[in-house]
């Protein structure tokens, strides 16, 4: 299992069209061999003392704070499946994306203990 992770400020209006956008992507993720993703919309989001998702992000008001993560087969599929994703054209962006990209943070990780799901 390997885990690919998002943090994204999302404008509060733009929910319905991140949700859209991201079934789409998902679509095209599962086709790659990504086993799931999980979106999630900031419910309980508090504010910490030194650091925090909002601060993370640069979150402006107004922006909601997106918690989304793919799990994949292993590193291998995920990289080959980047290979073949930066050649499709279904990956080109057009039009607006629901959210400044610019912001948002990825990050690859290895699992060092689950519980649960597998």
């Amino acid at each position: 299992m390997y885990i690919a992770g998002f943090v994204i400020p999302v404008p509060a209006e733009k929910r319905d069209a991140y949700r859209r956008w991201a079934q789409n992507g998902a679509k095209l993720f599962k086709e790659y061999g990504c086993l799931e993703i999980v979106e999630s919309w900031e419910d309980n989001v508090p504010d910490g003392k030194q650091t925090d998702f909002r601060r993370a992000v640069n979150a402006k008001d107004g922006e909601k704070i997106v918690f989304t993560w793919q799990v994949w087969p292993d590193k291998a599929s995920l990289d080959a499946a980047e290979a073949k994703m930066h050649e499709d054209a279904r990956f080109e962006v057009s039009g607006e994306i629901p959210f400044d990209a610019k912001r948002l943070i990825y990050g690859c990780f290895a699992p060092i203990h689950t519980m649960g799901r597998v």
